[in-house]
């Protein structure tokens, strides 16, 4: 018998952690295989919403925001390199030729777009969700570059032309903005955080062992 979960991933488009929950919980749900449905829903949450659409330097970001040194700062971004390539997932690096994610950058269009997205169905928001994701660690795109958002989306399965529309017209930015004042209403203030039916949160970038424990034990719950 089949356990149909509705999963809740509240993340944002330049949260390397996120990329990495992901790729965990995809890799958990293929564990527990025909054990558990997976309704899986992208849930905006923006890390840095003051950031101005140019954007930062990532390590200028990073050491203004989290009081730490460049050496430091670089240290975490091999830690997040090695994490990546674990899960399959390559992570560029500012000091890479032409490495990607060297500046930080507002999100908000992402998340209307991915809004957006998930009216059009849930695979052709999680396309995007990935989409994005490689845009800008791999390839070191810009997420508020709304050329780029069309193009990615596009990419992904939707149809570019409605993208620009939708981008261009601020729509779903009233929606967006209620859901990530529900989620900061409800302690959210870091992520990615994984809430299962509404009531089990898991935090973190967690390794798939983990994600595969909760599945199975709620699913058994019922």
């Amino acid at each position: 018998m089949t356990t149909q979960l509705k999963i809740d991933f509240v993340s944002d488009v330049s949260c390397p952690w996120c990329v990495i929950g992901l790729k965990s919980l995809d890799e958990a749900l293929a564990r527990v295989g025909k054990d558990v449905s997976a309704e899986l829903h992208f849930q905006p949450f923006e890390l840095n919403p003051q950031m101005a659409p140019e954007g930062q330097e990532i390590t200028e970001h990073i050491t203004e925001k989290y009081g730490i040194t460049p050496a430091q700062a670089n240290a975490n971004r091999e830690n997040i390199r090695a994490r990546g390539a674990q899960v399959g997932f390559k992570f560029s690096m500012a000091d890479e030729p032409g490495g990607g994610r060297h500046r930080i950058y507002n999100t908000f269009d992402a998340h209307r777009l991915l809004h957006w997205a998930e009216l059009e169905g849930l695979d052709k928001q999680k396309a995007l969700k990935e989409a994005l994701f490689k845009a800008y660690f791999t390839d070191g795109q810009s997420p508020a570059s709304h050329e780029v958002l069309a193009r990615v989306a596009g990419e992904a399965g939707l149809d570019a032309a409605r993208a620009r529309e939708v981008l261009a017209s601020g729509a779903y930015a009233d929606e967006v903005r209620e859901r990530e004042q529900f989620y900061l209403g409800s302690g959210i203030h870091s992520v990615p955080a994984i809430i299962i039916n509404e009531r089990h949160l898991i935090s973190g970038g967690q390794p798939a062992e983990v994600f595969e424990q909760a599945l199975r034990q709620i699913a058994a719950e019922g």
